[in-house]
Protein backbone atom coordinates (compact mmCIF):
# COMPACT_ATOMS: atom_id res chain seq x y z
CA UNK A 1 0.00 0.00 0.00
CA UNK A 2 0.91 3.65 -0.70
CA UNK A 3 -0.06 7.02 0.92
CA UNK A 4 -0.16 10.54 -0.46
CA UNK A 5 0.83 13.52 1.09
CA UNK A 6 0.05 16.71 -0.58
CA UNK A 7 1.82 20.75 0.83
CA UNK A 8 -0.66 23.32 -0.52
CA UNK A 9 2.24 26.18 -0.21
CA UNK A 10 1.79 29.68 -0.96
CA UNK A 11 4.05 29.20 -4.13
CA UNK A 12 3.43 25.78 -5.32
CA UNK A 13 2.36 22.68 -4.64
CA UNK A 14 4.42 19.41 -3.71
CA UNK A 15 3.44 16.38 -3.61
CA UNK A 16 5.02 13.13 -1.55
CA UNK A 17 4.23 9.09 -1.90
CA UNK A 18 5.35 6.87 0.83
CA UNK A 19 5.38 3.48 1.22
CA UNK A 20 3.11 1.23 4.27
CA UNK A 21 5.99 2.09 6.61
CA UNK A 22 5.87 5.75 5.84
CA UNK A 23 9.51 5.81 3.75
CA UNK A 24 9.57 7.65 0.76
CA UNK A 25 9.20 6.68 -2.95
CA UNK A 26 8.80 9.36 -4.80
CA UNK A 27 7.75 13.32 -4.94
CA UNK A 28 7.25 16.14 -7.71
CA UNK A 29 6.37 19.69 -7.60
CA UNK A 30 4.11 22.08 -9.31
CA UNK A 31 4.26 25.95 -9.11
CA UNK A 32 1.53 28.99 -9.89
CA UNK A 33 1.37 32.49 -9.14
CA UNK A 34 0.20 35.00 -6.64
CA UNK A 35 -0.97 37.89 -7.82
CA UNK A 36 -0.84 41.70 -6.12
CA UNK A 37 -3.51 43.65 -7.44
CA UNK A 38 -3.04 46.08 -5.17
CA UNK A 39 -0.37 47.25 -2.16
CA UNK A 40 -0.69 44.91 0.71
CA UNK A 41 -2.83 42.63 -1.85
CA UNK A 42 -2.56 39.26 -2.16
CA UNK A 43 -4.59 36.51 -3.99
CA UNK A 44 -4.85 33.16 -5.60
CA UNK A 45 -6.80 31.46 -8.06
CA UNK A 46 -7.97 28.36 -6.53
CA UNK A 47 -8.29 26.48 -9.88
CA UNK A 48 -4.14 26.94 -10.21
CA UNK A 49 -4.63 24.41 -6.80
CA UNK A 50 -6.20 22.07 -8.93
CA UNK A 51 -4.37 21.92 -11.62
CA UNK A 52 -1.10 21.72 -9.54
CA UNK A 53 -3.13 18.59 -8.11
CA UNK A 54 -3.76 16.98 -11.28
CA UNK A 55 0.05 17.31 -12.69
CA UNK A 56 1.49 16.26 -9.82
CA UNK A 57 -0.55 13.09 -9.12
CA UNK A 58 -0.06 12.30 -12.79
CA UNK A 59 3.62 12.42 -12.92
CA UNK A 60 3.56 10.46 -9.44
CA UNK A 61 1.39 7.72 -11.02
CA UNK A 62 3.39 7.76 -14.62
CA UNK A 63 6.74 7.42 -12.63
CA UNK A 64 6.05 5.30 -9.60
CA UNK A 65 3.74 2.42 -9.88
CA UNK A 66 3.38 1.96 -6.41
CA UNK A 67 0.80 5.04 -6.63
CA UNK A 68 -1.82 2.18 -8.04
CA UNK A 69 -2.18 1.10 -4.52
CA UNK A 70 -2.99 4.32 -2.68
CA UNK A 71 -4.67 4.02 0.19
CA UNK A 72 -5.05 7.46 2.11
CA UNK A 73 -4.22 10.94 1.06
CA UNK A 74 -3.74 13.61 3.41
CA UNK A 75 -3.29 17.70 2.98
CA UNK A 76 -1.25 20.29 4.38
CA UNK A 77 -2.47 23.87 3.46
CA UNK A 78 -1.22 27.40 3.77
CA UNK A 79 -3.73 29.36 6.32
CA UNK A 80 -5.94 31.60 6.92
CA UNK A 81 -6.74 32.19 3.67
CA UNK A 82 -10.24 32.61 2.66
CA UNK A 83 -12.26 30.41 -0.35
CA UNK A 84 -15.48 32.09 -1.09
CA UNK A 85 -17.84 29.53 -2.93
CA UNK A 86 -21.83 30.31 -3.85
CA UNK A 87 -24.36 27.66 -3.63
CA UNK A 88 -22.97 25.87 -6.35
CA UNK A 89 -19.85 25.52 -4.52
CA UNK A 90 -18.39 28.06 -7.72
CA UNK A 91 -15.91 29.80 -6.67
CA UNK A 92 -17.00 33.46 -6.14
CA UNK A 93 -13.34 35.68 -6.41
CA UNK A 94 -9.29 35.09 -6.16
CA UNK A 95 -8.72 33.51 -2.41
CA UNK A 96 -7.64 36.08 -0.29
CA UNK A 97 -4.10 34.99 1.04
CA UNK A 98 -2.39 34.77 4.63
CA UNK A 99 0.07 37.14 4.05
CA UNK A 100 -2.93 40.19 2.54
CA UNK A 101 -3.30 43.05 4.85
CA UNK A 102 -5.89 44.88 3.12
CA UNK A 103 -8.09 43.72 6.67
CA UNK A 104 -6.00 45.35 9.28
CA UNK A 105 -8.89 47.72 10.24
CA UNK A 106 -11.50 44.82 10.35
CA UNK A 107 -8.85 43.28 12.32
CA UNK A 108 -8.27 45.66 15.33
CA UNK A 109 -12.21 45.95 15.37
CA UNK A 110 -12.81 42.51 15.72
CA UNK A 111 -10.04 41.99 17.99
CA UNK A 112 -11.84 45.04 20.22
CA UNK A 113 -14.78 42.68 20.59
CA UNK A 114 -14.64 41.85 24.65
CA UNK A 115 -14.27 38.11 24.46
CA UNK A 116 -12.96 37.28 21.19
CA UNK A 117 -9.51 36.94 22.37
CA UNK A 118 -10.45 34.75 25.23
CA UNK A 119 -12.31 32.64 22.78
CA UNK A 120 -10.10 32.04 19.90
CA UNK A 121 -6.85 32.23 21.97
CA UNK A 122 -5.56 34.70 19.78
CA UNK A 123 -5.13 38.39 18.56
CA UNK A 124 -7.42 38.47 15.61
CA UNK A 125 -4.59 39.50 13.09
CA UNK A 126 -5.18 41.08 9.61
CA UNK A 127 -3.98 37.94 7.90
CA UNK A 128 -6.64 35.60 9.37
CA UNK A 129 -9.85 35.02 7.91
CA UNK A 130 -12.44 36.61 9.95
CA UNK A 131 -11.56 40.43 9.20
CA UNK A 132 -11.23 39.07 5.43
CA UNK A 133 -14.57 38.23 5.84
CA UNK A 134 -15.48 41.82 7.49
CA UNK A 135 -13.41 43.40 4.76
CA UNK A 136 -15.67 41.70 2.26
CA UNK A 137 -18.69 42.84 3.80
CA UNK A 138 -17.82 46.32 3.67
CA UNK A 139 -15.97 46.64 0.33
CA UNK A 140 -17.62 44.33 -1.90
CA UNK A 141 -21.27 43.91 -0.65
CA UNK A 142 -22.27 41.55 -3.83
CA UNK A 143 -19.83 38.67 -3.17
CA UNK A 144 -20.53 38.67 0.64
CA UNK A 145 -23.82 37.99 -0.15
CA UNK A 146 -23.42 35.56 -2.70
CA UNK A 147 -21.30 33.56 -0.36
CA UNK A 148 -22.61 30.05 0.89
CA UNK A 149 -19.21 28.31 2.08
CA UNK A 150 -16.25 30.01 3.40
CA UNK A 151 -13.17 27.06 3.04
CA UNK A 152 -9.36 27.49 3.90
CA UNK A 153 -6.91 26.52 1.10
CA UNK A 154 -6.31 22.71 2.63
CA UNK A 155 -10.56 22.24 3.09
CA UNK A 156 -10.88 23.58 -0.94
CA UNK A 157 -8.94 20.54 -1.94
CA UNK A 158 -10.50 18.32 0.63
CA UNK A 159 -13.83 19.08 -0.84
CA UNK A 160 -12.07 18.45 -4.66
CA UNK A 161 -11.33 14.85 -3.33
CA UNK A 162 -14.35 14.09 -1.39
CA UNK A 163 -17.07 16.33 -2.72
CA UNK A 164 -17.34 16.95 0.98
CA UNK A 165 -16.94 20.79 2.92
CA UNK A 166 -14.40 19.16 5.65
CA UNK A 167 -11.78 20.78 7.63
CA UNK A 168 -9.49 20.04 10.18
CA UNK A 169 -8.82 21.78 13.32
CA UNK A 170 -5.51 22.92 13.55
CA UNK A 171 -6.25 24.89 10.48
CA UNK A 172 -9.68 26.19 11.65
CA UNK A 173 -7.70 27.40 14.36
CA UNK A 174 -6.40 30.03 12.53
CA UNK A 175 -9.57 31.71 10.99
CA UNK A 176 -10.37 33.87 14.41
CA UNK A 177 -13.90 31.84 14.02
CA UNK A 178 -13.20 28.51 16.24
CA UNK A 179 -13.61 28.29 20.07
CA UNK A 180 -9.78 26.74 20.02
CA UNK A 181 -10.05 25.23 23.57
CA UNK A 182 -13.18 23.47 22.77
CA UNK A 183 -12.15 22.60 19.10
CA UNK A 184 -15.37 23.55 17.85
CA UNK A 185 -17.09 26.58 15.78
CA UNK A 186 -17.91 29.51 18.55
CA UNK A 187 -21.15 31.24 17.79
CA UNK A 188 -20.14 34.31 19.48
CA UNK A 189 -17.23 34.63 17.02
CA UNK A 190 -19.05 33.86 13.70
CA UNK A 191 -21.98 36.59 14.85
CA UNK A 192 -19.22 39.29 15.41
CA UNK A 193 -17.84 38.73 12.33
CA UNK A 194 -21.79 38.87 10.29
CA UNK A 195 -21.07 34.79 9.76
CA UNK A 196 -23.27 31.69 9.92
CA UNK A 197 -22.05 27.93 11.13
CA UNK A 198 -23.64 26.53 7.61
CA UNK A 199 -21.48 28.79 6.11
CA UNK A 200 -18.69 26.98 7.62
CA UNK A 201 -17.05 23.27 6.68
CA UNK A 202 -17.81 20.17 8.84
CA UNK A 203 -14.83 19.85 11.39
CA UNK A 204 -12.69 16.71 12.23
CA UNK A 205 -9.44 16.08 13.71
CA UNK A 206 -6.25 16.02 11.25
CA UNK A 207 -5.89 12.08 11.64
CA UNK A 208 -9.43 11.11 11.57
CA UNK A 209 -11.07 10.48 7.84
CA UNK A 210 -12.48 13.28 6.17
CA UNK A 211 -14.11 11.24 3.65
CA UNK A 212 -13.55 9.00 0.54
CA UNK A 213 -11.94 9.44 -2.57
CA UNK A 214 -15.18 10.15 -5.05
CA UNK A 215 -15.50 7.88 -7.24
CA UNK A 216 -14.35 9.46 -10.66
CA UNK A 217 -11.38 10.99 -9.21
CA UNK A 218 -10.61 7.22 -8.21
CA UNK A 219 -11.13 5.82 -11.86
CA UNK A 220 -9.44 8.88 -13.66
CA UNK A 221 -6.16 8.26 -11.59
CA UNK A 222 -6.23 4.80 -12.52
CA UNK A 223 -7.24 3.88 -8.41
CA UNK A 224 -9.55 0.65 -7.66
CA UNK A 225 -9.70 0.12 -3.69
CA UNK A 226 -10.85 2.71 -1.39
CA UNK A 227 -9.20 5.84 -0.56
CA UNK A 228 -9.05 7.77 2.48
CA UNK A 229 -8.88 11.72 2.72
CA UNK A 230 -7.45 12.86 5.75
CA UNK A 231 -8.75 15.73 7.63
CA UNK A 232 -5.21 17.24 7.17
CA UNK A 233 -3.70 20.02 8.90
CA UNK A 234 -2.35 23.68 8.62
CA UNK A 235 1.42 23.90 7.01
CA UNK A 236 3.05 24.34 10.53
CA UNK A 237 1.00 21.77 12.19
CA UNK A 238 1.77 19.01 9.24
CA UNK A 239 4.76 19.76 9.96
CA UNK A 240 5.13 19.24 13.32
CA UNK A 241 3.95 15.65 12.41
CA UNK A 242 6.58 14.89 9.91
CA UNK A 243 9.07 16.73 12.10
CA UNK A 244 7.66 14.14 14.99
CA UNK A 245 6.87 17.06 17.00
CA UNK A 246 3.58 15.96 19.07
CA UNK A 247 4.10 16.36 22.34
CA UNK A 248 4.74 18.68 25.55
CA UNK A 249 8.53 19.11 25.15
CA UNK A 250 8.92 18.76 21.49
CA UNK A 251 9.40 21.66 18.89
CA UNK A 252 11.38 22.99 16.10
CA UNK A 253 12.61 25.93 14.70
CA UNK A 254 12.23 26.85 11.60
CA UNK A 255 14.57 29.56 9.41
CA UNK A 256 13.06 29.96 6.69
CA UNK A 257 12.01 33.53 4.75
CA UNK A 258 10.46 33.72 8.25
CA UNK A 259 11.47 32.47 11.60
CA UNK A 260 9.15 30.44 13.17
CA UNK A 261 9.51 28.44 17.20
CA UNK A 262 6.68 25.74 17.52
CA UNK A 263 6.23 24.03 20.50
CA UNK A 264 3.77 21.17 20.92
CA UNK A 265 1.70 21.20 23.83
CA UNK A 266 -0.71 18.42 25.82
CA UNK A 267 -2.79 21.62 27.01
CA UNK A 268 -4.57 24.48 26.16
CA UNK A 269 -2.19 27.43 27.23
CA UNK A 270 -3.23 30.65 25.25
CA UNK A 271 -1.84 33.63 25.72
CA UNK A 272 -2.79 36.53 23.28
CA UNK A 273 -1.19 39.23 24.48
CA UNK A 274 2.45 37.89 23.36
CA UNK A 275 1.46 37.46 20.12
CA UNK A 276 2.02 34.07 20.09
CA UNK A 277 -0.25 31.96 17.85
CA UNK A 278 -1.92 29.17 19.67
CA UNK A 279 -4.06 26.88 17.38
CA UNK A 280 -5.27 23.11 17.40
CA UNK A 281 -2.68 20.37 16.60
CA UNK A 282 -3.52 18.01 14.01
CA UNK A 283 -3.95 15.11 16.51
CA UNK A 284 -6.89 15.02 19.21
CA UNK A 285 -6.69 16.93 22.58
CA UNK A 286 -3.40 18.33 21.83
CA UNK A 287 -2.72 22.25 20.86
CA UNK A 288 0.68 23.97 19.54
CA UNK A 289 1.89 27.03 19.83
CA UNK A 290 3.88 29.13 17.41
CA UNK A 291 6.03 32.07 17.74
CA UNK A 292 6.59 34.05 14.27
CA UNK A 293 9.28 36.62 13.02
CA UNK A 294 8.86 37.78 9.46
CA UNK A 295 12.37 38.18 8.66
CA UNK A 296 14.86 35.58 9.25
CA UNK A 297 17.06 34.36 6.29
CA UNK A 298 15.04 37.30 4.34
CA UNK A 299 17.63 39.53 6.79
CA UNK A 300 20.35 37.71 5.77
CA UNK A 301 19.36 37.71 2.15
CA UNK A 302 18.70 41.21 2.04
CA UNK A 303 22.38 42.41 3.66
CA UNK A 304 23.99 39.39 0.49
CA UNK A 305 21.80 41.26 -1.81
CA UNK A 306 23.04 45.18 -1.08
CA UNK A 307 26.87 43.82 -0.90
CA UNK A 308 27.03 41.89 -3.70
CA UNK A 309 27.37 38.65 -2.13
CA UNK A 310 25.56 35.00 -1.84
CA UNK A 311 23.99 34.10 1.62
CA UNK A 312 26.68 31.04 2.11
CA UNK A 313 30.10 34.02 1.25
CA UNK A 314 28.82 35.70 4.10
CA UNK A 315 28.39 32.80 6.89
CA UNK A 316 31.47 31.48 5.63
CA UNK A 317 33.59 34.18 6.64
CA UNK A 318 32.95 34.13 10.22
CA UNK A 319 34.58 30.39 10.55
CA UNK A 320 33.17 27.93 12.72
CA UNK A 321 34.39 29.30 16.41
CA UNK A 322 31.85 31.43 18.50
CA UNK A 323 32.80 34.97 19.12
CA UNK A 324 31.10 36.90 21.62
CA UNK A 325 27.93 39.21 20.20
CA UNK A 326 29.60 42.18 18.48
CA UNK A 327 29.28 45.84 19.40
CA UNK A 328 26.94 46.37 16.02
CA UNK A 329 23.56 45.56 16.86
CA UNK A 330 20.62 44.66 14.18
CA UNK A 331 16.99 45.12 14.37
CA UNK A 332 15.53 42.30 12.10
CA UNK A 333 12.09 44.28 11.66
CA UNK A 334 12.71 44.62 7.64
CA UNK A 335 8.91 43.27 7.18
CA UNK A 336 7.14 44.52 10.38
CA UNK A 337 7.32 42.22 13.12
CA UNK A 338 4.43 39.80 14.93
CA UNK A 339 5.98 37.75 17.86
CA UNK A 340 5.83 39.69 20.49
CA UNK A 341 5.53 43.22 19.10
CA UNK A 342 2.16 42.82 16.43
CA UNK A 343 3.91 46.03 14.27
CA UNK A 344 3.62 45.86 11.46
CA UNK A 345 4.65 49.02 10.86
CA UNK A 346 8.37 48.90 12.63
CA UNK A 347 11.08 48.79 10.53
CA UNK A 348 14.55 47.21 11.41
CA UNK A 349 18.41 49.54 11.99
CA UNK A 350 21.68 49.39 12.75
CA UNK A 351 23.19 50.35 15.49
CA UNK A 352 26.86 50.58 16.98
CA UNK A 353 28.44 51.45 13.24
CA UNK A 354 31.75 52.73 13.12
CA UNK A 355 34.46 53.52 10.27
CA UNK A 356 35.84 50.37 11.61
CA UNK A 357 32.68 48.17 10.99
CA UNK A 358 33.52 45.49 9.06
CA UNK A 359 31.32 43.57 6.06
CA UNK A 360 32.21 39.82 8.92
CA UNK A 361 30.47 42.86 11.55
CA UNK A 362 27.54 43.52 9.79
CA UNK A 363 27.04 39.73 9.31
CA UNK A 364 27.30 38.55 12.81
CA UNK A 365 24.56 41.29 13.58
CA UNK A 366 22.30 40.49 11.23
CA UNK A 367 23.05 36.57 12.85
CA UNK A 368 22.35 37.48 16.48
CA UNK A 369 19.57 40.04 15.98
CA UNK A 370 17.83 36.98 14.25
CA UNK A 371 18.15 34.87 17.33
CA UNK A 372 17.43 37.95 19.55
CA UNK A 373 13.99 38.08 17.78
CA UNK A 374 13.49 33.92 18.35
CA UNK A 375 14.31 34.16 21.95
CA UNK A 376 11.24 36.96 21.74
CA UNK A 377 9.43 34.02 20.80
CA UNK A 378 11.01 31.42 23.12
CA UNK A 379 10.48 34.00 26.10
CA UNK A 380 6.77 33.82 25.61
CA UNK A 381 6.36 30.35 25.26
CA UNK A 382 8.29 30.16 28.37
CA UNK A 383 5.55 32.40 30.09
CA UNK A 384 2.75 30.20 28.76
CA UNK A 385 4.91 27.35 30.57
CA UNK A 386 6.39 25.47 27.50
CA UNK A 387 10.04 24.16 28.01
CA UNK A 388 11.84 23.33 25.17
CA UNK A 389 15.50 21.86 26.07
CA UNK A 390 16.13 20.60 22.80
CA UNK A 391 14.66 21.27 19.32
CA UNK A 392 15.17 20.17 15.86
CA UNK A 393 16.47 22.83 13.45
CA UNK A 394 15.05 23.06 9.93
CA UNK A 395 14.87 25.70 7.12
CA UNK A 396 17.40 27.15 4.65
CA UNK A 397 19.23 29.15 7.59
CA UNK A 398 20.30 25.83 9.75
CA UNK A 399 23.20 25.65 6.76
CA UNK A 400 24.78 27.82 8.67
CA UNK A 401 26.72 26.18 11.89
CA UNK A 402 27.70 29.05 12.90
CA UNK A 403 24.54 30.87 12.92
CA UNK A 404 22.95 27.48 14.79
CA UNK A 405 25.45 27.94 17.41
CA UNK A 406 24.69 31.41 17.93
CA UNK A 407 21.14 30.49 18.04
CA UNK A 408 21.40 27.53 20.50
CA UNK A 409 23.59 29.71 22.55
CA UNK A 410 20.92 32.44 23.13
CA UNK A 411 17.95 30.53 23.72
CA UNK A 412 20.37 27.87 25.95
CA UNK A 413 18.45 25.03 24.33
CA UNK A 414 20.46 22.40 22.25
CA UNK A 415 19.63 21.95 18.28
CA UNK A 416 19.61 18.45 16.69
CA UNK A 417 19.79 18.60 12.69
CA UNK A 418 17.84 16.10 11.17
CA UNK A 419 19.54 13.33 8.73
CA UNK A 420 18.77 14.18 4.81
CA UNK A 421 15.22 13.44 3.63
CA UNK A 422 11.97 14.21 4.12
CA UNK A 423 10.79 15.29 7.36
CA UNK A 424 8.00 18.43 6.05
CA UNK A 425 4.37 19.21 6.19
CA UNK A 426 4.42 16.90 2.86
CA UNK A 427 5.71 14.08 4.81
CA UNK A 428 3.01 15.20 8.03
CA UNK A 429 0.70 15.36 5.51
CA UNK A 430 1.43 11.67 4.42
CA UNK A 431 1.39 10.89 7.86
CA UNK A 432 -2.62 11.88 8.63
CA UNK A 433 -3.27 10.12 5.91
CA UNK A 434 -1.71 7.03 7.32
CA UNK A 435 -3.61 7.71 10.22
CA UNK A 436 -6.57 7.78 8.64
CA UNK A 437 -6.98 4.83 6.81
CA UNK A 438 -6.20 2.96 9.89
CA UNK A 439 -2.33 2.06 8.83
CA UNK A 440 -1.28 2.54 12.54
CA UNK A 441 -1.63 4.76 15.77
CA UNK A 442 -0.83 8.59 15.16
CA UNK A 443 1.80 8.39 18.05
CA UNK A 444 3.65 4.96 16.05
CA UNK A 445 3.25 6.83 12.81
CA UNK A 446 4.72 10.82 13.61
CA UNK A 447 8.13 9.74 15.08
CA UNK A 448 11.25 11.93 14.77
CA UNK A 449 13.49 11.58 12.01
CA UNK A 450 17.58 10.35 12.30
CA UNK A 451 19.82 13.15 13.84
CA UNK A 452 23.07 13.73 12.26
CA UNK A 453 24.56 16.21 14.73
CA UNK A 454 23.32 18.04 17.80
CA UNK A 455 24.93 21.84 18.73
CA UNK A 456 25.02 22.95 22.42
CA UNK A 457 25.01 26.42 23.82
CA UNK A 458 28.29 27.42 24.01
CA UNK A 459 28.36 28.10 28.49
CA UNK A 460 31.12 30.13 28.36
CA UNK A 461 29.66 32.86 26.31
CA UNK A 462 25.69 32.57 27.81
CA UNK A 463 26.33 35.37 29.88
CA UNK A 464 27.73 37.82 27.06
CA UNK A 465 24.50 36.64 24.89
CA UNK A 466 22.03 37.14 27.38
CA UNK A 467 23.28 40.74 28.02
CA UNK A 468 23.39 41.52 24.45
CA UNK A 469 19.75 40.73 24.42
CA UNK A 470 18.73 42.93 26.78
CA UNK A 471 20.39 45.54 25.35
CA UNK A 472 18.66 44.24 21.81
CA UNK A 473 15.04 44.68 23.57
CA UNK A 474 15.83 47.98 25.12
CA UNK A 475 16.39 49.45 21.43
CA UNK A 476 12.76 48.34 20.17
CA UNK A 477 10.86 51.32 22.13
CA UNK A 478 13.45 53.67 20.80
CA UNK A 479 13.38 52.89 17.21
CA UNK A 480 9.56 52.37 17.13
CA UNK A 481 8.92 56.00 18.65
CA UNK A 482 10.90 57.24 14.93
CA UNK A 483 8.90 56.12 12.72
Amino acid sequence: MSFLGIDLGTSGLRALLVDGDGRPVGATERHYPVHHPHSGWSEQDPADWIAALEGAVADLRDRHPEFAALRGIGVAGHMHGATLLDAADRVIRPCILWNDTRSHAEAARLDATPGFRDLSGNIVFPGFTAPKLEWLRAHEPENHARTARVLLPAAFLNLYLTGDHVSDMSDAAGTSWLDTGARGWSDMLLKAGHMRRDQMPRLVEGSAPAGPLRAGLAQAWGLSRPVVVAGGAGDNAAAACGIGAMREGQGFVSLGTSGVLVAARDGYHPAPATALHTFCHAVPDTWYQMGVMLSATDSLNWLARITGTRPAELTGGLGDTLQQPGAVRFLPYLSGERTPHNDAAIRGAFTGLGSETTRDDLTRAVLEGVAFGLRDSHEALKATGARLERMMAIGGGARSRYWLRVIATTLDVTLALPADGEFGAALGAARLGMAAAGAGRAEDIMTAPDVVEEIAPDAALRGRFDAAYEAFRAAYPAIRGVQ
